[in-house]
Formats: structure tokens, C-alpha cells, sequence
């Protein structure tokens, strides 16, 4: 069986549905919070396991023996360690043959605040002797073009990088192309795979591009990092997610999530999708 956790998300929706492409159904497997939004995929005969991050009690029957495993990080930053490492102690106590973790490109390389509970997780599922992989994804390309139509709304797309800071995103499609691999795939046993886009991007070339799609501009809102801080604060963000949103164009700027190794095209079979096919999707809601 392949089971995936988080199976609800956008990520994790993609990888149930590259996986019922690939494998039988009968060897799929969701572990989700809420069983009602998986009732497409039990629909489908995908085997749907309900268990909760935040309850390790509920997660000792969600992992068989033999089982590959995807661990999709946690959504709430703060609360992922203790999640994390109660879904590698269950799968470790069911004795699954793979467990994969979706991390952030960089590994212990990032040294921003983002990384770090991915940084911890990855040390603590190594440590455990589960064999593992480690897919260090990189920047969605959907983390900026679904947000278009709220860029115009509010004057233009905010950012605090440096002029010319560039970001090797890939299509959210993409990485869930790559865990599918992965996961129905030989060779990957304690693989560790930096993944990014083909071709890295800067700020002023997705604003061109996007307004060239609008026809009409989508203004480039370039802020210092204290000002960005400000106008986030006053948006009524989080106090704990302020920092974390500026820290990630900090590390934007010093060239981060620029990086480019190819694995992620190798994974796939396929270059990756370019960030001008997304901003035309993205400006199709707007």
C-alpha cells in the first residue's frame, strides 16, 4: 500500500489523484482529519484512515507493515514538530518501508525562520532508522499567482526582496509529479532531493508578465523590510507569521530559493512548468 497523509490539501489532493493514474486503487491509502472530505476518494476505492496530527493516539492504526508512507508537512507553522514527530513514531511502531517527507528546498542549508521546523523533522525521522526520503521542495508558483487579484486589490504585489532577487519556483503540480515518482519508484531509499524549478524568475519579470496577461499593470509594491513588516502587522496577520513572511524574502534575496539542481525535471521526466503558464491560470480568477 502507498498512503498519503494530508490527502485533503492542494498538495496532497494532486498526489492521490497522480497516484490513481499510476498504481491500482486497491493499493492506495489516505490518512485524513476530516473522513467527509475524502469521501471522493473512498468513492474511487482509495482506502481512507482517519487520524489527526495532533492526536498520536489516533494514529496508531493510519501506518501498516510494508507500507511507503508520505508524510505532507503540517499547515499550521508552530504547532509542526510535535505533529511531525508523532506521524514518524506511528509509522516507525507499524514498520513502514519508506517514509517521504515533503520539506523546504535548502534543508539544514536554510537558515531562515520557515526552515526550521522542517530541519527538525528531518533529523528526527533519520535518527529514527525509518528508511526515508527527503523531497525539499522549493516555492510553489501558486504562492504569487493565486494571489493576483489580491495584489491588484491592494496596489500591487508586496515584496521586501532586493532588486533583481530571483525565486526557481515550480508548479504545485510538479512536486506532487515528483512525490508520485517517488513513491511508486525504486531507488530513492534515504535519497535526499532538492527540488525547484527550471528556470528562476525575478519580481519584475512576474509583474511584466502578469500584466501583459491582465492588460493592465500589476504595479511591483518593492518595501523595506520594515515596512513590509508594518503593513503585514496592520493587515491583522498573526504576530508569529509576520516574521516568518519577511524572513522568506530575506532569504529570497540572498538567493535561497533560487537555487536550481535539476532533480526536480529528473524526478519527473519532463522540464517543469514554466511561471508563465501559472500567471496565465492566475489571472484567469481574476
Amino acid at each position: 500500500m502507498i498512503v498519503v497523509t494530508g490527502a485533503t490539501g492542494k498538495l496532497g489532493t494532486l498526489v492521490v489523484e497522480g497516484l490513481i493514474n499510476q498504481v491500482p486503487v486497491e493499493e492506495i491509502a489516505v490518512v485524513v482529519r476530516d473522513a467527509a472530505k475524502a469521501a471522493r476518494f473512498g468513492g474511487l476505492g482509495v482506502e481512507v484512515r482517519q487520524a489527526d496530527y495532533d492526536d498520536p493516539a489516533s494514529l496508531a492504526d493510519a501506518f501498516r507493515e510494508g507500507e511507503k508512507v508520505l508524510l505532507i508537512s503540517g499547515s499550521e507553522v508552530g504547532q509542526r514538530v510535535p505533529q511531525h514527530k508523532a506521524v514518524v513514531d506511528a509509522a516507525k511502531a507499524a514498520g513502514v518501508a519508506l517514509l517521504a517527507y515533503t520539506s523546504i528546498l535548502g534543508g539544514p542549508a536554510a537558515d531562515f525562520e520557515l526552515a526550521r521546523e522542517h530541519q527538525i523533522t528531518e533529523r528526527y525521522l533519520i535518527d529514527s532508522g525509518i528508511p526515508y526520503v527527503l523531497l525539499r521542495n522549493g516555492w510553489y508558483h501558486e504562492n504569487y499567482t493565486e494571489a493576483i487579484g489580491q495584489s491588484l486589490a491592494t496596489g500591487g504585489l508586496l515584496t521586501s526582496t532586493t532588486e533583481g532577487a530571483a525565486v526557481a519556483s515550480a508548479s504545485r503540480a510538479d512536486f506532487a509529479a515528483a512525490a508520485v515518482a517517488v513513491l511508486t519508484g525504486d531507488g530513492h531509499v534515504n535519497a535526499e532531493y532538492e527540488l525547484s524549478g527550471d528556470q528562476a524568475w525575478t519580481f519584475e519579470e512576474f509583474t511584466a508578465e502578469a500584466t501583459r496577461r491582465l492588460g493592465k499593470e500589476l504595479p511591483l509594491n518593492r518595501v523595506t523590510p520594515e515596512t513590509h513588516r508594518g503593513i503585514l502587522e496592520g493587515a491583522g496577520l498573526p504576530g508569529t507569521l509576520v516574521p516568518i513572511l519577511v524572513g522568506v524574502d530575506d532569504a529570497i534575496s540572498r538567493g535561497l530559493l533560487a537555487t536550481r539542481t535539476g532533480d526536480l525535471a529528473r524526478l519527473i521526466g519532463r522540464p517543469t512548468t514554466p511561471v508563465a503558464e501559472a500567471i496565465a491560470q492566475g489571472v484567469k480568477t481574476v
